[in-house]
């Protein structure tokens, strides 16, 4: 297992992170530890969550329940300083989370407060902005997102009061550095800025979805992350369970996301079947299980700080932990370039 540097922080991360979002729902308290710790003695010292999980699916009646599961491993394990915890505050949408507003000073700081009474600590590693005020276009929003619709001036201000309430939060000792999800090169550079300028925290990470069918990434972010020190953090490695290969010829195995969120949000679509057969069918060609050849192309690109996976199962788990040994070869890596120039935006 290797370990970057998460932004300019000096906090090591693993180079996979283990991601949360199914427990309490898909996964019981006792899964959950058992994940962690078979995570953490295969030397993974990062783990990833968010007030709003469980995902699988959402819901008031489980909300908050998988910060509640970390934070009683956190407390049966001890030892919190080997361990460094992410997680997010909700933006607008759920009205059983602030009432369903969006992010302000005032909510961040009510948040802050319940995560850590959730993940039962005094501070949290890494805190993140889940998703901006001001509209995105992960998730599929990519073909509606229109950014000539933001009033300059309000997002200006918007940006400004959060970045300062979280500089607040750093400075109380609640979170050791800030990071963004589901945000755009601009967002992430005029946030650095207004850091600089006033002496606010500086961005250390940001977590969006990258896979071998998404790869937005590449372009703007990448020299951003390249320039700025602010690595990736990339969620959805296997483009949720897609690059497995088994939802292949319409196949819904039982239990699976698909069968419980309809259609992975949003990824499920014709165009995404012939990209996905054919990433499948180069890993079997090379003997590589399809998932690690994912999550392995994830790691190997220059800009990665961590790689999120999740699972439901050990079986999973191990899987794709496993990924982090392999060094996928040139005539590998031709296959997945000719493959993305024949499907670039599959989902």
């Amino acid at each position: 297992m290797r370990y970057n540097t998460l932004g300019r922080t000096g906090i090591k991360v693993s180079e996979i992170c283990l991601g949360t979002m199914t427990w309490g729902s898909q996964n019981s308290e006792a899964e959950a530890h058992a994940q962690l710790d078979h995570a953490f003695e295969s030397g993974v010292n990062f783990i990833d969550t968010a007030e709003l999980y469980p995902t699988t699916p959402l819901s008031a009646e489980t909300y908050g329940d998988t910060e509640r599961f970390i934070g009683t491993w956190l407390t049966k394990r001890g030892r919190r300083d080997d361990v460094v915890v992410a997680t997010k505050v909700a933006g607008s949408g759920r009205p059983y989370i602030r009432n369903g507003g969006p992010i302000t000073p005032e909510g961040i700081g009510e948040a802050v407060d319940a995560s850590l009474k959730r993940l039962k600590t005094d501070y949290i590693d890494l805190y993140q902005i889940h998703w901006p005020n001001r509209g995105h276009y992960h998730f599929r929003n990519a073909w509606s997102y229109d950014p000539a619709k933001q009033n300059k001036a309000h997002v200006a201000a918007d940006l400004k009061a959060i970045l300062e309430k979280l500089g607040e939060v750093v400075k109380s000792g609640k979170a050791r550095a800030i990071g963004l999800s589901n945000d755009t090169a601009w967002g992430t550079m005029k946030l650095i800025d207004m850091a600089e300028q006033h002496g606010l925290p500086r961005v250390a990470s940001i977590q969006n979805e990258y896979n071998l069918l998404y790869r937005a990434y590449d372009l703007d972010l990448a020299e951003l992350s390249h320039h700025e020190d602010v690595g990736l953090l990339a969620y959805s490695p296997l483009a949720a369970g897609l690059l497995t290969g088994k939802y292949l010829d319409g196949a819904r195995p039982t239990g699976s996301r698909l069968a419980i969120n309809g259609d992975l949000g949003g990824r499920f679509t014709p165009h995404q079947e012939p990209a996905v057969a054919g990433y499948v069918a180069l890993a079997h060609e090379h003997g590589i299980d399809p998932s690690q050849l994912a999550i392995a192309f994830c790691l190997g690109r220059p800009f990665m700080a961590s790689a999120i996976i999740g699972a439901t199962s050990m079986e999973q788990l191990k899987t794709n932990i496993g990924a982090a040994g392999i060094t996928l070869s040139q005539d590998v890596m031709n296959g997945i370039r000719r493959l993305h120039r024949l499907y670039p935006m599959p989902i």
